[in-house]
Protein backbone atom coordinates (compact mmCIF):
# COMPACT_ATOMS: atom_id res chain seq x y z
CA UNK A 1 0.00 0.00 0.00
CA UNK A 2 1.26 3.47 -1.19
CA UNK A 3 2.28 5.63 2.45
CA UNK A 4 -0.36 8.51 3.14
CA UNK A 5 0.74 11.78 1.51
CA UNK A 6 -1.15 15.43 1.31
CA UNK A 7 -2.92 15.23 -1.99
CA UNK A 8 -3.59 18.81 -3.67
CA UNK A 9 -5.32 19.46 -6.60
CA UNK A 10 -4.00 19.77 -9.98
CA UNK A 11 -4.31 22.79 -12.91
CA UNK A 12 -6.34 21.00 -15.29
CA UNK A 13 -5.71 23.17 -18.56
CA UNK A 14 -2.57 22.16 -20.14
CA UNK A 15 -0.43 25.57 -21.44
CA UNK A 16 0.52 25.77 -24.98
CA UNK A 17 4.01 26.89 -24.09
CA UNK A 18 6.50 27.49 -20.65
CA UNK A 19 9.70 28.43 -20.63
CA UNK A 20 10.97 24.96 -18.48
CA UNK A 21 9.01 21.73 -18.31
CA UNK A 22 9.48 20.02 -15.80
CA UNK A 23 8.52 15.97 -15.90
CA UNK A 24 8.46 14.57 -12.72
CA UNK A 25 6.15 15.52 -9.06
CA UNK A 26 9.20 14.16 -6.82
CA UNK A 27 11.06 16.55 -4.45
CA UNK A 28 14.05 16.84 -6.99
CA UNK A 29 11.55 18.12 -9.97
CA UNK A 30 8.98 20.09 -7.52
CA UNK A 31 12.10 22.22 -6.11
CA UNK A 32 13.32 22.88 -9.25
CA UNK A 33 10.31 23.92 -10.33
CA UNK A 34 10.19 26.05 -7.24
CA UNK A 35 13.41 27.78 -8.07
CA UNK A 36 13.27 28.45 -11.35
CA UNK A 37 9.86 30.00 -11.03
CA UNK A 38 11.83 32.58 -8.03
CA UNK A 39 13.72 33.52 -10.95
CA UNK A 40 11.04 34.31 -12.85
CA UNK A 41 10.20 31.34 -15.32
CA UNK A 42 7.53 30.02 -16.04
CA UNK A 43 7.22 26.61 -15.64
CA UNK A 44 4.99 23.61 -16.01
CA UNK A 45 5.30 20.25 -13.87
CA UNK A 46 3.74 17.06 -15.78
CA UNK A 47 3.30 14.17 -13.19
CA UNK A 48 2.29 10.22 -14.41
CA UNK A 49 0.81 10.44 -11.25
CA UNK A 50 0.41 12.19 -8.25
CA UNK A 51 2.84 14.80 -6.47
CA UNK A 52 5.03 12.83 -4.01
CA UNK A 53 3.65 9.43 -5.17
CA UNK A 54 6.58 7.49 -5.75
CA UNK A 55 10.28 7.78 -3.41
CA UNK A 56 9.47 10.93 -2.26
CA UNK A 57 6.47 9.75 0.04
CA UNK A 58 8.74 6.42 0.70
CA UNK A 59 11.90 7.23 2.04
CA UNK A 60 12.72 7.77 5.94
CA UNK A 61 12.62 10.97 6.31
CA UNK A 62 16.43 11.82 7.18
CA UNK A 63 18.02 15.20 6.30
CA UNK A 64 21.64 14.05 7.08
CA UNK A 65 25.11 15.19 6.28
CA UNK A 66 26.59 12.00 8.56
CA UNK A 67 28.10 9.80 6.51
CA UNK A 68 26.71 11.34 2.98
CA UNK A 69 29.70 10.44 0.04
CA UNK A 70 32.16 13.72 -0.24
CA UNK A 71 30.73 14.26 -3.28
CA UNK A 72 27.59 15.26 -2.02
CA UNK A 73 28.78 17.26 1.01
CA UNK A 74 28.62 20.66 -0.34
CA UNK A 75 25.07 19.88 -1.90
CA UNK A 76 23.46 18.56 1.19
CA UNK A 77 25.34 21.55 3.84
CA UNK A 78 23.20 23.95 0.92
CA UNK A 79 20.35 22.09 0.97
CA UNK A 80 20.30 22.45 5.24
CA UNK A 81 20.57 26.10 4.78
CA UNK A 82 17.86 25.91 2.27
CA UNK A 83 15.82 23.26 4.57
CA UNK A 84 16.17 25.64 7.41
CA UNK A 85 14.36 28.94 5.61
CA UNK A 86 11.92 27.17 3.23
CA UNK A 87 9.13 27.08 5.86
CA UNK A 88 9.26 31.24 6.60
CA UNK A 89 9.85 31.57 2.98
CA UNK A 90 6.67 29.85 1.74
CA UNK A 91 4.33 29.86 4.91
CA UNK A 92 3.99 26.29 5.15
CA UNK A 93 5.71 23.51 7.98
CA UNK A 94 7.46 21.11 5.61
CA UNK A 95 7.90 19.27 8.92
CA UNK A 96 11.86 19.96 8.88
CA UNK A 97 13.33 20.13 12.32
CA UNK A 98 17.10 20.64 13.03
CA UNK A 99 16.73 17.33 15.48
CA UNK A 100 20.07 15.59 14.90
CA UNK A 101 21.10 12.02 13.92
CA UNK A 102 22.79 9.57 15.42
CA UNK A 103 24.52 6.47 14.54
CA UNK A 104 25.40 3.59 17.25
CA UNK A 105 27.03 0.48 16.92
CA UNK A 106 28.17 -3.56 17.78
CA UNK A 107 31.08 -3.65 15.28
CA UNK A 108 34.51 -1.78 15.38
CA UNK A 109 34.56 -1.54 11.60
CA UNK A 110 31.80 0.95 11.87
CA UNK A 111 33.82 3.05 13.86
CA UNK A 112 36.64 2.88 12.30
CA UNK A 113 34.61 3.97 8.81
CA UNK A 114 32.70 6.84 11.00
CA UNK A 115 36.45 8.14 12.28
CA UNK A 116 37.58 8.36 8.74
CA UNK A 117 34.46 10.26 7.74
CA UNK A 118 34.30 12.38 10.54
CA UNK A 119 37.71 13.30 9.77
CA UNK A 120 36.93 13.94 6.11
CA UNK A 121 34.07 15.66 6.86
CA UNK A 122 36.05 18.49 9.05
CA UNK A 123 37.15 19.88 5.54
CA UNK A 124 34.06 20.82 4.62
CA UNK A 125 32.77 22.12 8.01
CA UNK A 126 31.19 19.52 9.11
CA UNK A 127 31.71 18.46 12.51
CA UNK A 128 29.92 14.90 14.12
CA UNK A 129 31.06 13.59 17.26
CA UNK A 130 32.59 10.23 18.31
CA UNK A 131 31.14 8.76 20.97
CA UNK A 132 32.31 6.46 23.41
CA UNK A 133 30.40 2.96 24.63
CA UNK A 134 29.12 5.08 27.70
CA UNK A 135 27.79 7.94 25.43
CA UNK A 136 26.63 5.92 22.84
CA UNK A 137 24.30 4.32 25.33
CA UNK A 138 23.27 7.28 27.33
CA UNK A 139 22.19 8.72 23.87
CA UNK A 140 19.57 5.36 23.81
CA UNK A 141 18.45 5.61 27.55
CA UNK A 142 16.97 2.10 28.58
CA UNK A 143 18.19 0.22 25.54
CA UNK A 144 18.96 -3.46 25.63
CA UNK A 145 21.34 -3.86 23.36
CA UNK A 146 25.25 -2.95 24.68
CA UNK A 147 27.23 -0.47 22.06
CA UNK A 148 30.35 -0.30 21.59
CA UNK A 149 30.09 3.63 20.56
CA UNK A 150 28.64 5.57 17.64
CA UNK A 151 28.61 9.25 16.80
CA UNK A 152 26.49 12.08 16.95
CA UNK A 153 25.51 14.32 13.95
CA UNK A 154 23.67 17.22 16.08
CA UNK A 155 22.98 19.56 13.38
CA UNK A 156 21.06 16.75 11.03
CA UNK A 157 17.80 16.88 10.99
CA UNK A 158 14.36 15.65 9.78
CA UNK A 159 11.15 16.66 7.45
CA UNK A 160 8.17 14.51 6.72
CA UNK A 161 8.04 13.12 3.40
CA UNK A 162 4.13 13.22 3.48
CA UNK A 163 4.01 16.92 3.22
CA UNK A 164 7.00 18.39 2.39
CA UNK A 165 6.48 17.97 -1.21
CA UNK A 166 2.79 18.54 -1.55
CA UNK A 167 3.68 22.11 0.44
CA UNK A 168 6.28 23.13 -1.89
CA UNK A 169 4.45 22.08 -5.00
CA UNK A 170 1.97 24.80 -3.54
CA UNK A 171 4.09 27.30 -2.76
CA UNK A 172 5.38 26.69 -6.51
CA UNK A 173 1.98 27.27 -7.69
CA UNK A 174 1.85 30.45 -5.70
CA UNK A 175 4.97 31.63 -7.86
CA UNK A 176 2.90 31.08 -11.38
CA UNK A 177 4.29 26.92 -11.43
CA UNK A 178 1.07 25.10 -13.06
CA UNK A 179 1.25 21.25 -12.12
CA UNK A 180 -0.50 18.84 -13.93
CA UNK A 181 -1.07 15.66 -12.15
CA UNK A 182 -2.36 12.09 -14.00
CA UNK A 183 -0.44 13.32 -17.34
CA UNK A 184 2.29 11.78 -18.33
CA UNK A 185 5.11 12.76 -21.10
CA UNK A 186 5.02 10.42 -23.64
CA UNK A 187 8.21 11.66 -25.43
CA UNK A 188 10.03 14.54 -25.91
CA UNK A 189 9.43 16.74 -28.95
CA UNK A 190 12.60 17.45 -30.75
CA UNK A 191 13.25 20.26 -33.77
CA UNK A 192 16.46 21.16 -35.06
CA UNK A 193 18.28 18.74 -33.20
CA UNK A 194 17.15 20.86 -29.97
CA UNK A 195 14.15 20.14 -27.17
CA UNK A 196 11.61 22.12 -28.18
CA UNK A 197 9.01 20.76 -25.52
CA UNK A 198 7.09 17.82 -24.64
CA UNK A 199 4.69 15.48 -26.07
CA UNK A 200 1.58 14.85 -23.10
CA UNK A 201 -1.32 12.33 -23.32
CA UNK A 202 -3.09 15.54 -23.22
CA UNK A 203 -1.07 17.31 -25.95
CA UNK A 204 1.87 19.25 -26.67
CA UNK A 205 3.41 21.71 -24.28
CA UNK A 206 6.26 23.84 -26.29
CA UNK A 207 9.37 24.63 -23.71
CA UNK A 208 12.77 25.44 -24.82
CA UNK A 209 13.96 23.58 -21.88
CA UNK A 210 12.99 20.84 -20.49
CA UNK A 211 13.85 18.66 -16.76
CA UNK A 212 13.28 15.06 -16.61
CA UNK A 213 13.22 14.48 -12.64
CA UNK A 214 11.42 10.84 -13.25
CA UNK A 215 12.93 8.88 -10.69
CA UNK A 216 12.73 5.42 -11.53
CA UNK A 217 11.32 5.62 -15.09
CA UNK A 218 13.96 8.17 -15.99
CA UNK A 219 16.27 5.87 -18.11
CA UNK A 220 12.94 5.00 -20.14
CA UNK A 221 12.37 7.66 -21.20
CA UNK A 222 15.75 8.59 -22.10
CA UNK A 223 15.83 5.11 -24.03
CA UNK A 224 13.33 6.28 -26.31
CA UNK A 225 15.24 8.98 -27.82
CA UNK A 226 18.95 7.25 -27.83
CA UNK A 227 20.40 8.59 -24.58
CA UNK A 228 21.94 6.15 -22.73
CA UNK A 229 21.11 6.62 -18.78
CA UNK A 230 22.55 3.61 -16.37
CA UNK A 231 19.65 3.51 -13.55
CA UNK A 232 18.88 -0.29 -11.26
CA UNK A 233 16.16 -0.19 -9.00
CA UNK A 234 16.25 -2.11 -5.46
CA UNK A 235 13.10 -2.74 -3.80
CA UNK A 236 12.51 -1.28 -0.43
CA UNK A 237 10.31 -1.85 2.35
CA UNK A 238 9.19 0.94 5.18
CA UNK A 239 6.93 1.23 7.45
CA UNK A 240 5.20 3.48 10.44
CA UNK A 241 4.17 2.26 13.78
CA UNK A 242 1.65 3.87 15.91
CA UNK A 243 2.27 6.35 18.50
CA UNK A 244 4.73 5.60 20.86
CA UNK A 245 7.01 7.02 23.51
CA UNK A 246 10.03 9.38 22.79
CA UNK A 247 13.12 7.71 22.86
CA UNK A 248 14.63 9.93 20.50
CA UNK A 249 13.67 12.91 18.66
CA UNK A 250 15.70 12.96 15.32
CA UNK A 251 17.05 9.72 13.68
CA UNK A 252 18.67 6.55 15.10
CA UNK A 253 20.75 4.04 13.06
CA UNK A 254 21.54 1.01 14.53
CA UNK A 255 23.58 -2.45 13.02
CA UNK A 256 19.68 -3.76 12.45
CA UNK A 257 16.98 -1.32 12.64
CA UNK A 258 16.63 2.50 11.28
CA UNK A 259 14.01 4.93 13.01
CA UNK A 260 12.63 8.27 13.02
CA UNK A 261 10.69 10.15 15.04
CA UNK A 262 7.52 11.14 13.00
CA UNK A 263 5.29 14.42 13.33
CA UNK A 264 2.22 12.23 14.74
CA UNK A 265 4.29 10.16 17.37
CA UNK A 266 4.83 7.21 15.71
CA UNK A 267 8.43 6.19 13.98
CA UNK A 268 9.45 5.65 10.60
CA UNK A 269 11.21 2.13 10.77
CA UNK A 270 13.33 0.05 7.74
CA UNK A 271 16.13 -2.44 8.20
CA UNK A 272 19.71 -0.56 7.13
CA UNK A 273 20.69 -2.26 4.20
CA UNK A 274 18.11 -4.14 3.40
CA UNK A 275 16.63 -4.40 -0.29
CA UNK A 276 15.84 -6.53 -3.21
CA UNK A 277 17.31 -6.23 -6.49
CA UNK A 278 15.38 -7.85 -9.15
CA UNK A 279 16.40 -9.07 -12.33
CA UNK A 280 14.93 -7.17 -15.18
CA UNK A 281 16.07 -6.35 -18.89
CA UNK A 282 17.21 -3.29 -18.01
CA UNK A 283 19.02 -4.87 -15.22
CA UNK A 284 20.90 -6.85 -17.47
CA UNK A 285 21.61 -4.28 -20.05
CA UNK A 286 23.58 -2.01 -17.52
CA UNK A 287 24.57 -5.45 -15.24
CA UNK A 288 28.36 -4.77 -15.95
CA UNK A 289 28.63 -0.97 -14.78
CA UNK A 290 26.49 -1.95 -11.49
CA UNK A 291 28.56 -4.47 -10.76
CA UNK A 292 31.03 -2.64 -8.02
CA UNK A 293 28.51 -1.58 -6.18
CA UNK A 294 26.49 -4.73 -6.20
CA UNK A 295 29.34 -6.47 -4.70
CA UNK A 296 29.85 -3.64 -2.10
CA UNK A 297 25.68 -3.74 -1.23
CA UNK A 298 25.58 -7.56 -1.01
CA UNK A 299 27.05 -7.59 1.99
CA UNK A 300 24.77 -5.54 3.66
CA UNK A 301 21.38 -6.98 2.52
CA UNK A 302 21.04 -6.45 -0.97
CA UNK A 303 19.74 -9.79 -2.49
CA UNK A 304 19.17 -10.85 -6.19
CA UNK A 305 15.89 -12.05 -7.32
CA UNK A 306 13.22 -12.53 -10.14
CA UNK A 307 9.62 -10.63 -10.16
CA UNK A 308 6.89 -8.94 -11.78
CA UNK A 309 8.88 -6.08 -13.04
CA UNK A 310 10.64 -8.23 -15.68
CA UNK A 311 7.16 -7.80 -17.34
CA UNK A 312 5.82 -4.60 -16.15
CA UNK A 313 7.38 -1.25 -14.41
CA UNK A 314 9.99 0.99 -15.66
CA UNK A 315 12.56 -1.72 -16.45
CA UNK A 316 10.92 -4.19 -18.40
CA UNK A 317 11.04 -4.23 -22.07
CA UNK A 318 8.96 -2.93 -25.19
CA UNK A 319 8.30 0.47 -26.78
CA UNK A 320 5.60 2.49 -27.65
CA UNK A 321 4.21 4.70 -30.79
CA UNK A 322 2.11 7.49 -30.17
CA UNK A 323 -0.65 5.33 -28.27
CA UNK A 324 -0.41 5.01 -24.26
CA UNK A 325 2.58 4.60 -23.05
CA UNK A 326 4.30 2.67 -19.91
CA UNK A 327 3.87 6.14 -17.61
CA UNK A 328 0.14 5.79 -18.07
CA UNK A 329 0.14 1.93 -17.37
CA UNK A 330 1.70 2.52 -14.22
CA UNK A 331 0.02 5.63 -12.56
CA UNK A 332 2.09 5.04 -9.20
CA UNK A 333 5.14 2.16 -8.91
CA UNK A 334 3.47 1.15 -5.94
CA UNK A 335 5.34 -2.57 -4.61
CA UNK A 336 4.37 -4.54 -2.17
CA UNK A 337 6.22 -4.46 1.16
CA UNK A 338 8.19 -7.30 2.58
CA UNK A 339 6.07 -8.33 5.55
CA UNK A 340 8.89 -10.82 6.70
CA UNK A 341 11.29 -7.53 7.32
CA UNK A 342 8.48 -5.84 9.23
CA UNK A 343 8.24 -8.00 11.53
CA UNK A 344 11.99 -8.37 11.97
CA UNK A 345 12.09 -5.03 12.54
CA UNK A 346 9.44 -4.78 14.52
CA UNK A 347 11.20 -7.73 16.89
CA UNK A 348 14.05 -6.16 16.70
CA UNK A 349 13.08 -2.74 18.08
CA UNK A 350 10.60 -4.02 20.78
CA UNK A 351 13.56 -6.53 22.13
CA UNK A 352 16.25 -3.81 22.32
CA UNK A 353 13.43 -0.81 23.70
CA UNK A 354 11.09 -1.97 26.52
CA UNK A 355 9.44 1.23 25.72
CA UNK A 356 7.53 -0.58 22.37
CA UNK A 357 7.01 -4.11 24.26
CA UNK A 358 3.30 -3.32 22.97
CA UNK A 359 4.11 -1.23 20.02
CA UNK A 360 2.09 -2.15 16.44
CA UNK A 361 2.55 -1.29 13.33
CA UNK A 362 0.38 1.68 11.30
CA UNK A 363 0.93 1.00 7.88
CA UNK A 364 3.53 -0.45 5.64
CA UNK A 365 4.98 -0.03 2.10
CA UNK A 366 7.19 -0.53 -0.42
CA UNK A 367 9.63 1.71 -2.56
CA UNK A 368 11.38 1.43 -5.89
CA UNK A 369 14.46 3.26 -5.18
CA UNK A 370 16.52 4.21 -8.64
CA UNK A 371 20.42 4.17 -7.83
CA UNK A 372 23.30 5.00 -10.78
CA UNK A 373 26.14 2.94 -10.76
CA UNK A 374 28.42 5.18 -8.19
CA UNK A 375 25.32 6.00 -5.89
CA UNK A 376 25.24 9.51 -6.65
CA UNK A 377 22.83 11.83 -8.88
CA UNK A 378 22.84 13.15 -11.78
CA UNK A 379 21.92 16.61 -12.10
CA UNK A 380 22.91 17.63 -15.46
CA UNK A 381 22.72 19.35 -19.22
CA UNK A 382 22.98 16.24 -21.62
CA UNK A 383 24.80 17.51 -24.30
CA UNK A 384 23.83 15.53 -27.05
CA UNK A 385 20.25 17.03 -27.02
CA UNK A 386 20.57 20.83 -26.34
CA UNK A 387 17.91 21.83 -23.79
CA UNK A 388 17.51 18.55 -22.04
CA UNK A 389 18.18 18.09 -18.33
CA UNK A 390 18.36 15.87 -16.34
CA UNK A 391 17.64 15.38 -12.25
CA UNK A 392 17.44 11.88 -11.48
CA UNK A 393 19.48 8.83 -10.25
CA UNK A 394 19.16 9.69 -6.26
CA UNK A 395 20.12 6.38 -5.14
CA UNK A 396 18.49 6.54 -1.87
CA UNK A 397 19.22 9.57 -0.67
CA UNK A 398 17.69 12.26 -2.82
CA UNK A 399 14.81 13.85 0.10
CA UNK A 400 17.55 15.33 2.34
CA UNK A 401 19.41 16.86 -0.64
CA UNK A 402 16.27 17.83 -2.17
CA UNK A 403 15.95 21.51 -2.26
CA UNK A 404 20.07 21.68 -2.95
CA UNK A 405 19.31 19.71 -5.88
CA UNK A 406 16.30 21.76 -6.98
CA UNK A 407 18.53 24.88 -6.82
CA UNK A 408 21.39 23.89 -8.42
CA UNK A 409 18.98 22.03 -11.69
CA UNK A 410 17.52 25.28 -11.61
CA UNK A 411 20.95 27.34 -11.50
CA UNK A 412 22.11 25.31 -14.97
CA UNK A 413 18.62 25.76 -16.85
CA UNK A 414 18.75 29.65 -16.08
CA UNK A 415 22.73 29.78 -17.35
CA UNK A 416 23.49 31.38 -13.79
CA UNK A 417 26.27 30.44 -11.62
CA UNK A 418 25.58 27.27 -10.08
CA UNK A 419 25.10 27.32 -5.96
CA UNK A 420 27.46 23.87 -5.63
CA UNK A 421 30.17 22.88 -8.01
CA UNK A 422 27.82 20.54 -10.80
CA UNK A 423 31.03 18.65 -11.65
CA UNK A 424 30.46 15.67 -9.58
CA UNK A 425 26.90 15.22 -10.79
CA UNK A 426 27.81 15.88 -14.34
CA UNK A 427 26.03 13.30 -16.59
CA UNK A 428 28.98 12.50 -18.83
CA UNK A 429 30.48 10.30 -16.19
CA UNK A 430 28.28 7.29 -16.58
CA UNK A 431 28.84 7.20 -20.69
CA UNK A 432 32.47 8.50 -21.09
CA UNK A 433 34.21 5.64 -19.44
CA UNK A 434 35.41 7.43 -16.37
CA UNK A 435 35.55 5.60 -13.10
CA UNK A 436 32.70 5.11 -11.20
CA UNK A 437 33.59 4.16 -7.37
CA UNK A 438 30.94 3.51 -5.12
CA UNK A 439 30.38 6.04 -2.07
CA UNK A 440 31.85 4.93 1.27
CA UNK A 441 28.44 4.33 2.51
Amino acid sequence: MSPPVDRIPSDERLPEAADVVVIGGGVAGITAAYYLARKGHSVAVVEKGHVAGEQSSRNWGWVRQQNRDERELPLIRHSLQLWGGLAEETGRDLGFRRTGLLYVTTERRDLEEWERWSELARGYQVHSRMLSAEEAQGMTPNCTRRWIGGVHSPTDGRAEPSKAVPALAEAARALGVTIHQGCAVRSLDITGGRVSGVITERGRIRAGAVLCAGGAWSSLLCRRHGIDLPQAGVRSTVFATEAAPAIIEGGLSTPSYVMRRRLDGGYTVAIRGRGRLEITPQGLRYARRFWPIYRKRAAGGVSIRLGRSFLQGPEALGGWGDGASPFEKTRVLDPAPDLATVAEAMEQMRAAHPEFAGLKVSHAWGGWIDNTPDAIPVISPVAKLPGFFLSTGFSGHGFGIGPGAGRLAADLIAGETPAVDPAPFRYDRLIDGSPLPPGPM
